[in-house]
């Protein structure tokens, strides 16, 4: 018969781990002195050990390894179990590929630029939104050509929601759709809470949900900024990442002073 301590040093696990193990019924110890407490084990339980130790490393939860060790479940249970444990560590593998992919991309920004990048891009999906918006045809995508025109969108649309006497939240949404010509439809909108439907001012329009975007917080007026845009464009090529679909600029903090302003650059993303 083992002391706690020798059966904890045959086993590599510690003595505090095999008293939780007695506390949660996994491994009782064969004897337990009535006046010290001390535990004792017999060499054959190195065996059950051994099981807990190996199920363990597989990720199972304690709870689960107990019902394998009590012969609590079928093998089709224990089939389930590892099927979802192997679906968690494959999630997990391509987490980890994700976060080496960004970790090797801000590696090349710091050597191609010699610097830090301050301002950080953030994976995660999006949720759908109602707008109602108003769009228009420009020439392109030039600074000069969008900025007055969306400004004129939006002056038109409050206009319009407010002779409708309807509420309008946050956020402002902005988003461009590239015509067969190469001249642009730019829409501009204001997230409301009401059924679809037109008007003569106005759409009712459901953006859909972005699964995976790439987004990007800038401060200030976007009126003729085209760099934030182009840090996500260099962003998504140093990730191995595609556009998969329409960006949108979506103004979370906007009022009369422009420099107050906060946007957040949303482009939908793939991998390549």
């Amino acid at each position: 018969m083992l002391s706690i301590g020798d059966f904890a040093r045959h086993g590599r696990v510690s003595v505090r781990m095999l008293r939780h193990y007695d506390l949660l019924g996994l491994l009782v110890p064969e004897r337990v002195d009535p006046v010290s407490g001390y535990r004792f084990y017999e060499v054959d339980q190195l065996a059950r050990l051994n099981r807990i130790v190996a199920l363990k490393e597989l990720g199972l939860t304690l709870d689960q390894v107990g019902r394998l060790l009590n012969d609590a479940v079928t093998s089709t249970d224990m089939r389930g179990m590892l099927t979802l444990r192997r679906a968690e560590l494959e999630q997990q593998i391509s987490a980890d590929r994700d976060r080496l992919a960004r970790v090797e991309a801000r590696l090349r920004v710091i050597e191609r630029e010699g610097t830090m990048p301050t301002d950080e891009i953030v994976v995660k999906p999006v949720p759908a939104m109602r707008i109602a918006e108003r769009s228009t045809v420009v020439a392109d995508f030039a600074p000069e050509t969008i900025g007055p025109a969306v400004e004129q969108l939006f002056a038109e649309l409050g206009a319009a929601l407010e002779q409708e006497r309807i509420e309008c939240t946050m956020p402002a949404v902005c988003y461009y759709d590239q015509r067969p010509d190469g001249s642009v439809r730019a829409h501009a909108g204001m997230t409301v809470r009401i059924e679809t439907g037109d008007s003569d001012g106005f759409t009712v329009v459901d953006l859909p949900e972005m699964p995976l975007a790439a987004t990007q917080i800038y401060r200030g007026d976007m009126d003729g900024e085209l760099e934030p845009h182009q840090d996500l464009a260099q962003w998504l090529e140093d990730n191995g990442y595609r556009t998969a679909g329409p960006s949108r600029d979506v103004t979370l903090v906007w009022d009369v002073d422009t420099r107050t302003w906060v946007t957040e650059l949303q482009e939908p993303i793939a991998r390549v």
